[in-house]
Parts: structure tokens; sequence; C-alpha cells
């Protein structure tokens, strides 16, 4: 039988089972993955994943249970499973199995034409994309990474009050790392390129871009550690706000484990700053028509010219604060309990390119990568200290990559003072976006 069969007869079996309410959650992915060292292919891989969750209200508590195996055996083993979960529950969520909004907006994250393309002629694209890089220029000396994905998610949603929802998305993304050397200076560049239409990718706009990405790193020299006006580039910036996107969860403040709790309405940021949620974004990869819970989502505003508008909701906190879901339930997979997370969320540009806003710094640090955020990072306290790549920037001109730095700061402070956003959007797979930043100062230590 096919999925939507197999929901409803699941659906059917949960009700005369007990459940006074159910949802079925289906979710299917596919990917295939190619490494290329040197034209020949290094590393190849095709993967499907995939299974079904069973949500339901049982003795006035929701179970759950999930299962790789679409079968008969399958449903008795949900059923049952998801019976002894609500059980052992210690307490009442008082959620209940949503109905539906009244309206969802058709939105095409899926491009059929992406998967008519063999894969023989993706690993072609590739193979030129690496040849043209090293022929750019003889500092460069190989490739870390080279490396395509190409991706396919189906879910479905159907619960026992008669909501059937379904979403199907697919992209592609090459991720390049290039090593060059120029006397004892060895330095990498790492570049991404994501998109939904194979025809608009050009290997010789891939290579170039990632050539300079990792060249432009050679001939490093060193600042003094202080406070300087920084430009922060996008992909760095998208990076950061991915990191502290826990702050604007309302489950996060509702457990006292974020500082904007009771903020909403109130400046928490520079006047410049807006950040939004928008599912529909076509320059992302990401997003849904509907969240988790089968919640209709929609382009909305968090924070707008610095005020805090909303944090993010599933059902369950809504309810808690009385206000509506902002449709921001979030299932990691088929296998997860629902949590919270923003569809594409993203900071708006300004007007300005990224050149313009470099010309107007007298002397500044342009941060082109963070890395070990994970690990220095405090998303309750808000406080950072990571390692950073940039330039140093004299009289509105880049004069040298600057040896290796650690920026430190505080990332509610960092959001008062954002002084300018630039022109250009750069989103990472995930789903956040930002245009470059110019901010009034962070701490910079050379080392």
């Amino acid at each position: 039988m096919n999925i939507v069969e197999y929901q409803e007869k699941l659906l059917d079996k949960a009700i005369k089972a007990g459940f006074k309410e159910a949802e079925v959650y289906f979710e299917r992915k596919n990917s295939f993955q190619c490494m290329l060292y040197e034209g020949q292919i290094d590393s190849y891989e095709t993967s499907e994943d995939g299974g079904l969750s069973l949500r339901g209200l049982y003795n006035g508590k929701m179970g759950y249970a999930y299962t790789e195996k679409l079968d008969d055996d399958s449903m008795s083993f949900l059923i049952d499973s998801a019976k002894a979960n609500a059980d052992v529950l210690d307490e009442d969520e008082c959620i209940d199995i949503f109905e539906g909004s009244n309206e969802y907006t058709p939105y095409e994250f899926y491009n059929e034409e992406l998967e008519t393309i063999g894969i023989p002629e993706k690993i072609e694209l590739l193979r030129l994309i690496e040849q043209k890089i090293r022929a750019y220029d003889s500092r460069i000396v190989t490739l870390d990474y080279c490396f395509l994905q190409e991706y396919s998610t189906e879910r479905s949603l159907a619960n026992s009050k008669n909501l059937s929802l379904s979403h199907k998305e697919n992209g592609l993304a090459i991720y390049l790392s290039t090593v060059v050397k120029e006397g004892e200076e060895l330095k990498t560049g790492v570049y991404l390129k994501m998109t939904r239409d194979f025809h608009s990718l050009n290997a010789e706009e891939i290579a170039n871009a990632a050539a300079e990405e990792a060249l432009a790193n050679l001939g490093e020299k060193s600042i003094p550690s202080g406070k300087y006006p920084i430009i922060l580039r996008s992909d760095a910036t998208a990076s950061l706000l991915s990191i502290f996107m826990p702050i604007l969860s309302a489950e996060n403040a509702q457990k006292d484990q974020s500082l904007l709790k009771g903020k909403v309405g109130q400046k928490v940021a520079s006047d410049t700053l807006t950040i939004l949620n928008a599912p529909f974004h076509p320059e992302a990869l990401s997003g849904a028509s509907f969240d988790g819970e089968g919640v209709a989502t929609k382009e909305q505003a968090i924070i707008s010219n610095g005020t805090l508008q909303t944090l993010l909701h599933n059902r369950k906190t809504a309810k808690k604060e009385g206000c509506e879901s902002s449709g921001h339930a979030h299932k990691e997979s088929y296998k997860g309990a629902l949590s919270i997370a923003p569809q594409n969320l993203y900071i708006s540009p300004g007007k300005r390119s990224k050149e313009e806003l470099i010309a107007s710094v007298s002397e500044g640090v342009l941060i082109t990568e963070l890395s070990g955020l994970h690990s220095g990072t405090n998303t309750v306290s808000g406080d950072f200290s990571v390692a950073a790549k940039g330039f140093h920037i004299q009289d509105g001109k880049i004069i040298s990559p600057v040896k290796q730095m650690t920026i430190a700061g505080n990332f509610f402070e960092f959001l008062n003072d954002i002084e300018e956003s630039s022109s250009e959007l750069y989103f990472l797979p995930a789903g956040y976006g930002s245009p470059s930043l110019l901010v009034k100062e962070l701490s910079v230590t050379v080392e």
C-alpha cells in the first residue's frame, strides 16, 4: 500500500485501540554524495533513510513511537509502544493533536529537473571545477575537499482530525576546500555553492571564486590586539546567527535559558537590525509550508528595527504564553520529539555593498570565517570567544590577511552595536542567512 493508505489505516487502528486522537508523521530522505581527488572518485555514496512515527492521546497523555518498517506488524508495534510511552509520562502536557490552519501558502520546494540529470553529469561538473581550480594559479597545491551532495526529502503528516499535508524538497551543494602555498606559508580557503538549478552552475565562476578565497589568505601579517570596528562577512554572520538561535526560542525562555524572556515589545538590538523568518525565501534551499505539528508557516519579523516582535513558538509554548503558535514546531527527523526551530531565519540586507562598507572603515578588521563556534559560545549569557580568519582594513582598503585571531564579545551587546547591513544576502544550507554587518567594535586577540 502507498504511504497515504498506510497512514489512514494506522490512524484508524490507533483510534480503535483507544487513542482519543492520533497523528502519523512520515519522512524519507535520499542522498547522493561524491568526493574527488585529483580527478578520480575518492568516495561515492547513495543512501536512503526514512520511517514513520505515531503520536497520540491515550488516557489523557501524549504517547509516541516510531519505526523504520512500514508493514502491518509495525502498526501493532507502534500502537503498543505509544500506549506504553504515554503511561510512563510524568506530566500531562495538555497539548492535543492539531486540527489544521485555515490556509497554507503553496510554494514549490522541489525542482523535478534536478532529479532528471544523471549522476555522471554531476560528477563531470565536479571534475571540471577541480581541474579549473588546480590550473588557476601555481600556488594552488591541492584540494582538501572537492565534494558534491544532492539530496531530496519528502514528508507527510496526517491525523485523525482529517488533516493531511505533504512536502517535498531537493537541492544540490558543492563544497570546496582549496590549499595554497607560497614559500613556507600554507593556507586553505573554503567555498560553498548551493542551488536547485543545476544548469545555473558555472564551473569557471565556481573555480575562480574558490581559488581566490584561498589565495587571498596568503601573506598574513600580525596586528596589535585590541578593540576594532568589525565587518563580519555574510557567511560568518550567518554562522553566528545559527549558533545563537536558541535565544529566540520560547521554550528556552520559559526554562529561564534565554535573556530575551519577557522582552517581547522591547528594544533588544540596534535600530538597523531586522531579523525575519521566511519559509519561502527563493535564495534558501530549506523551508516548508507547515511546521512539525502541521501549523501553517508564514513570513514574519522576529526583530523589527531593533524591537523584539515575537519569540519562536510551537503549540505547547504558545499555550503556556496564552498566544498563537508562530509555526516553529520542529522535528529533526521522524524519530525526533518536537522542538523549536525557524525556517530560513535571516538578517535583512541594507543598501550599500560589502565593498562600500569596507571603504567606510578607517581602521578595522574584516572577519571571513569563524571556527570553534560550539565550544566557544554560551547561548544563555551570550558570551563568545572564537577563532577567526580575516583581513586588516586601513583607510577603507584591505591591506593583508591577519594571523590567527580570536574575536570575543557578547551576542546581546553585538546586536546593539550593529551599525549597518550590506546589500548582499548569503544563506547556509540549514537556512540561516545574513548580509555582511558593520559592527561598532569587538575584541580581537592576535596570536
